[in-house]
């Protein structure tokens, strides 16, 4: 039997371009430089010798932005600019080089001097994000990228702009959370340590003066100065070794930030911020996937990095892999035990009446606006422990050196 064969079409697809930095010298004998754009280095050599230069270095222009730090705040407020100037009629371009030129951090004016660069090149506005990891995560990239290719790419850098500032604002209110209990206590700790050994040394002498026998406590308050005073050392270096061990463990060990992130679930107070802005992070993500048409097992992996929590993570893995399995989604979430029973009706009513975008979008609001209740009331909450902290730590000190005082007054008395 005979059989046909069939011709492959070839790959149309046009070569991305690449910018390379590059120094040489002229027909004249003189040394320049100078950055151009071109598929590979051959090309870019061969380019370079038909207009009379002679290269001896030519290397790929990093995309590494340097110039000031740029933070997630800053990549929220480029979206919104963004969309402001696309819906204003304003082409792509244009809108970037409005948007460099009117930022005052030089690493964003890099950074989107270089994406202007990759589409003025050829590339589309998703693949040149997609140069920027530590900028533009999947999710941006991936929303960005379904906008480009249903024609709706106004609606979904607006629905990337509102999705970032309402990440960002739960961000900053659960470090808000955190900070205040921190801050307080290492202040405690500091006027502790001052006072041990600046203040304590100096009613020391005053004590040496009376010639009698101090009570207990403030011997065992002088003898922690002493000993503080003399051996400083120790405990400063036993601090700094836990930061570090603490912050490389975090860094390389899963499993220690899998212990982490299960006890920072289970702390009194601090627990339930954590949940619900995982919650929150998990039901906003997921609706504005859905939004932009990406399929339940595709937008999970997106879905996952956005929970800010390993547990959570994993969780929503579990997810992803039961629905693979043709699993609905409110049957894989209460497999894994994490979400909350009217998170999981909420998403049973969604997918029941084809409204699960605006469900996952309602649990998002209502999560959020949960924290934010228990930010403003942990003030309240945490205060009558923070008080017991401090007027241990301070109070006693306080104490240890006023019993020889009132020691002496009764005696006189």
């Amino acid at each position: 039997m005979a059989t046909t064969a069939v011709a492959k079409k070839p790959n149309t697809k046009p070569k991305e371009l690449q910018t390379y930095e590059w120094a040489g010298i002229n027909k004249a004998g003189v040394k320049i430089r100078g950055e151009n754009s071109a598929i590979n280095e051959n090309f870019l050599r061969a380019e370079l010798r038909r207009q009379g230069i002679s290269p001896k270095i030519i290397k790929k222009k990093s995309n590494r932005v340097t110039g000031g730090a740029v933070k997630t705040v800053d990549i929220s407020q480029f979206a919104r600019q963004l969309t402001t100037m696309m819906r204003a009629g304003v082409p792509m371009v244009q809108s970037l080089d409005i948007i460099a030129s009117g930022h005052e951090k030089p690493g964003m004016q890099k950074l989107i001097k270089q994406l202007t660069v990759d589409i003025e090149s050829g590339s589309d506005l998703a693949g040149a994000l997609a140069k920027h990891p530590d900028h533009f995560d999947n999710l941006f990239v991936n929303l960005i990228r379904a906008g480009e290719q249903a024609g709706t790419l106004e609606d979904m850098i607006d629905k990337v702009a509102t999705y970032k500032e309402k990440t960002e604002t739960m961000k900053a209110k659960v470090k808000k959370a955190m900070m205040y209990p921190i801050s307080v206590l290492a202040m405690a700790v500091i006027v502790t340590v001052i006072m041990l050994v600046w203040v304590i040394p100096t009613f020391k002498d005053i004590f040496e003066g009376f010639g009698a026998d101090l009570p207990a406590f403030t011997l065992w308050v002088i003898g922690l100065s002493e000993w503080l005073q003399a051996n400083w050392f120790y405990p400063f270096s036993i601090f700094i070794g836990i930061s570090i061990a603490y912050q490389q463990g975090k860094k390389r060990s899963e499993k220690f930030r899998h212990f982490l992130d299960k006890v920072a679930l289970k702390l009194p107070i601090m627990g339930a911020i954590v949940n619900k802005s995982a919650i929150a992070r998990f039901s906003r993500t997921l609706s504005t996937m859905f939004a932009a048409g990406v399929p339940l097992v595709e937008a999970m992996d997106a879905v996952a990095g956005s929970t800010g929590n390993v547990v959570y993570e994993k969780a929503t893995l579990q997810i992803k892999e039961d629905a693979s399995k043709g699993v609905q989604l409110n049957v894989a979430m209460s497999t894994t035990q994490q979400f909350p029973n009217m998170v999981i009706q909420m998403t049973k009513i969604g997918e029941e009446s084809g409204r699960l975008e605006e469900m996952l979008d309602k649990v998002a609001d209502y999560f959020e606006e949960q924290v934010d209740d228990l930010v403003d009331s942990l003030s309240k909450q945490i205060e009558p422990l923070i008080m017991a902290i401090l007027a241990v730590l301070v109070g006693g000190l306080v104490v240890a050196m006023y019993l020889p005082i009132f020691k002496m007054g009764a005696a006189v008395g």
